[in-house]
């Protein structure tokens, strides 16, 4: 046996570097040890992407990307197709977003020729101070972070207005048919695929936990809507939840009145005041999302939009300004050169997210200052091409761990959808109001309690988001509608996809299928200092010899985590007039068009 290791290794080693220095699959696995071999496309690429002439949508369930082509053959708008994909979601994956969480889109309307950009990001509640949120992380032993559930960490859902706003200026389908589908499959039954039903199951274990140990103030609710026998739905078996349903039919019937406004902003306030919570009925109807101008930059030949806001949007535009300067084309797919610059450009990006993002509102920040001419080019020369750097200050010249559903959608007329949509950290706060079977989120978990920041705590205010869509123009033309879910993977990830398109010439499937990166161990704007240099956590499909020189340089690696994101696209093929979409191999979802 060891004269078989002795021979193997260094075989196995060769080879190893001669596919990465060729820009090929490069982990075990891609050298056909675990899996059949394609004979067309990228090795490693699981499946094709999806070619449709009319329209075509990308989500995390294959239901819903069904329901989103029926309402685009119906001749609904691809926002419509969005709302109705968003909602079924809502039922079938309810460990990544729901009508509880926030939501963020873009829309490219052909009709104006605009890129149009909605921020759907719900309030803490007014009645809850600093001095309390600080009282309660102590108590649950997070300070100086706040809890990760609970009544504390409840902010507004923002979603269901963002399905109103954007069905107002984009829709033409009427909502109510909009959401029978989900209605129909919330009372006879959704399928649950296998990803989803092992996050399904962690979270109860989870939740479960965390409410044994005090910090949950109730999960009964939580228990009879989404575990009624002990435990979560298996994978192949169908999901019910008639409260859901009814929650749909009140909006299809009152509009966004029934939720903020009405027996559903009744039902949460009776279910606080019960539990001991903050959010009140007047929070609830004092919530309005708002449109705003997206971000953009150039990237090659290409132009990258953002939703700034109370977002990380700006963060993904920061590593592509940085990333532009180097020849990443010429340093190759998966290449030591190639991987470092982008972990050292997330870096320089993550140190001015922890500094400067939040509510804009209240910190006053311009955003737009951190993507300005120049300061790019000054923050890339801090990057060594031999050697990691120690942990980066924020800019001085720009100022004086999530689960997620992202999906796009493109119609027949040429509109295209971005949208993300989120409770955040798995399903949420672990609290279910009487009778609406949805989760409230615990998005409030993103505010620091360290004074003096962006995004300290305060009443009425919009903590950081994670969630962010992406899009991208080629030229003048609307290109691409893609987004990578998953907490500070996103930003991250969204370049990866860029740089894989554009530099690496990849198909659309294979750019999602690529083996990822994803930088942990920064400052966070939740308050955390960074942990040295941070921790690289590298999929499977990075060399060895890769790793040895990544480590050389100073990178501190770890094993995949499994927290590498989601990712979904649609994009036009201007060649031949078709979409092209693909979706995430790594979870349950489905690309589908006609």
């Amino acid at each position: 046996m060891r004269i078989y290791a002795r021979f193997i290794a260094p075989v196995l080693a060769c080879v190893m570097t001669f596919f990465a220095t060729t820009g090929l699959a490069q982990a075990p696995e891609d050298l056909g040890l675990h899996s059949g071999e394609r004979v067309s496309g990228a090795a490693w690429s699981g499946r094709s992407s999806v070619v449709a002439p009319h329209g075509a949508a990308a989500t995390a369930h294959p239901l819903a990307s069904r329901v989103a082509v029926d309402v685009l053959r119906a001749g609904g708008s691809a926002v419509d197709a969005a709302i109705a994909a968003n909602a079924m979601l809502g039922l079938v994956e309810p460990t990544g977003c729901g009508v509880g969480g926030d939501l963020y889109a873009l829309v490219w309307d052909p009709r104006t020729q605009r890129l149009y950009a909605y921020v759907g990001s719900g309030r803490s509640p007014q009645g809850l101070s600093l001095r309390t949120v600080q009282r309660v992380a102590r108590r649950h032993g997070s300070y100086p972070q706040l809890p990760s559930f609970g009544a504390v960490t409840v902010s507004v859902p923002g979603a269901v207005d963002g399905w109103f706003a954007l069905h107002e200026r984009f829709g033409r389908a009427e909502m109510a048919s909009l959401l029978a589908p989900a209605i129909a499959y919330a009372r006879e039954g959704a399928p649950i695929p296998e990803t989803i039903a092992y996050y399904w199951d962690r979270n109860r274990i989870r939740l479960q936990t965390q409410f044994d140990a005090g910090r949950i103030e109730e999960l009964d609710n939580a228990r009879a809507t989404y575990w009624p026998n002990g435990t979560g739905p298996a994978a192949g078996s169908l999901f019910r939840n008639p409260d859901l349903a009814s929650t749909y039919e009140a909006l299809a019937n009152g509009g966004r009145a029934a939720f903020y406004e009405g027996e559903i902003a009744t039902r949460i306030d009776t279910y606080m005041r019960r539990i001991g919570g903050w959010l009140r009925r007047e929070d609830l109807s004092a919530h309005r999302g708002e449109w705003v101008e997206p971000l953009c930059v150039d990237y090659r030949d290409a132009r990258l939009c953002e939703i700034g806001a109370n977002t990380q949007g700006v963060t993904a535009l920061q590593i592509a300004q940085l990333l532009e300067g180097f020849d990443l084309a010429g340093m190759g797919l998966h290449s030591a050169d190639s991987l470092h610059v982008q972990i050292e450009a997330t870096r320089l990006a993550f140190a001015d997210r922890a500094q400067f993002l939040g509510d804009p509102a209240f910190s006053g920040i311009d955003l737009a200052r951190l993507i300005e001419p120049g300061y790019a080019a000054q923050r890339r020369a801090l990057i060594s091409m031999d050697r990691a750097m120690e942990p980066p200050a924020p800019g001085a010249q720009a100022f004086t761990h999530g689960d997620t559903t992202y999906l796009a959608v493109a119609d027949q007329d040429g509109m295209m959808v971005s949208l993300i949509q989120s409770n955040y950290r798995g399903m949420g706060s672990g609290l279910v109001a009487d009778g609406t079977g949805f989760m409230l989120q615990n998005r409030g978990e993103l505010f620091s309690l360290t004074p003096g920041g962006a995004n300290v705590y305060a009443p009425g205010k919009r903590p950081f988001q994670t969630i962010i869509p992406a899009f991208a123009f080629r030229g003048d033309q609307p290109w691409l509608a893609y987004g990578v879910m998953g907490g500070d993977m996103q930003p991250q990830g969204h370049t990866q996809i860029l740089v894989n398109l554009i530099d690496y010439g990849l198909d659309l499937q294979a750019a999602g299928d690529a083996a990822r990166y994803r930088h942990g161990g920064s400052a966070e704007p939740t308050g955390e200092a960074p942990d040295g240099r941070g921790t690289v956590f590298l999929e499977g499909g990075i060399a060895l010899a890769t790793r040895a020189e990544l480590e050389r340089r100073g990178h501190r690696l770890a094993p995949a985590d499994g927290s590498f994101g989601g990712f979904q696209a649609v994009m036009r093929d201007f060649s031949h007039g078709t979409w092209i979409a693909a979706t995430e191999m790594r979870k349950d979802g489905a690309a589908d068009g006609y």
